[in-house]
């Protein structure tokens, strides 16, 4: 099981998270590429610290919203959307990053896993890196949209689960501000990542188990306690055998 979290996101040059102990613990990182966090002294120090950790690149695009954050879904044409995308992904290649996969940030996550147009865009724009470095680049998702649009690019897609966000029934996540969204108890966490592990499954907030495909686990580098409950995560998944390492 692959162990992920979105680092690299500084703002104004701050980190928003504690990169060092997450890099420690994970076995892959998507790094923010400039378009709601990150410059270019951000992705080469997180590109070097995943090395040093032994830990794979993943590319962590977003909306151009750094006043949001890109937690703001934003109107953009399709072709500027893969040109946006685009551009970051080669702006963290040339940071130096081996990049492995691609998972879409905040808002633009959403919205590629729920409208197919947008989710054309990204799907094209890691097409158009694929064919720069040679290799297919897989994208990492909830599947939905994107899931189709990256088969139809001939691109490898791969299933995430989260661990620090409350889901709804349908499998979606509890939009962010809304009771239940977010989840700080590391002992909850370490056990929903033992029940993703060894039966594919995660409780929504209604109490209905939802069914995942997820080959990878994701949690927040900014979440308030997120360096306890990624240990608390690894320890569990340590303890019970499980295998952590990147599938890329």
């Amino acid at each position: 099981m692959d162990l992920n979290a979105d680092l690299g996101e500084t703002v104004d040059g701050v980190p928003t998270a504690d990169d060092g102990a997450m890099f420690a613990v994970v076995s892959s990182a998507s790094i923010a590429c400039g378009g709601h966090a990150g410059d270019e002294t951000a992705m080469r120090a997180a590109v070097a610290a995943a090395a040093a950790a032994g830990v794979a690149v993943g590319a962590h695009p977003s909306y151009l919203d750094r006043a949001g954050f890109g937690r703001v879904r934003i109107a953009v044409d399709a072709a500027v959307l893969r040109s946006q995308v685009h551009e970051q992904l080669v702006a963290l290649a040339a940071a130096g990053g081996d990049i492995r996969y691609v998972k879409p940030h905040g808002a633009l996550y959403h919205a590629a896993t729920d409208d197919p147009a947008t989710a054309a865009a990204v799907a094209q724009a890691v097409a158009d890196l694929s064919a720069q470095l040679g290799r297919a680049v897989p994208i990492l998702g909830l599947g939905g949209a994107l899931a189709a649009e990256a088969g139809a690019a001939g691109l490898p897609f791969r299933h995430e689960a989260f661990l620090d966000r409350g889901y709804l029934p349908g499998g979606r996540l509890v939009p962010r501000g809304e009771t239940g969204a977010l989840l700080h108890d590391p002992d909850e966490v370490a056990e929903r990542a033992l029940r993703l592990a060894a039966e594919g499954v995660v409780v929504a907030v209604s109490g209905e188990v939802v069914r995942s495909e997820a080959v990878s686990l994701c949690l927040h580098g900014d979440s308030p306690g997120a360096v306890a409950m990624a240990r608390a995560v690894r320890a569990a998944l340590d303890s019970a055998g499980v295998d952590i390492r990147a599938p890329w």
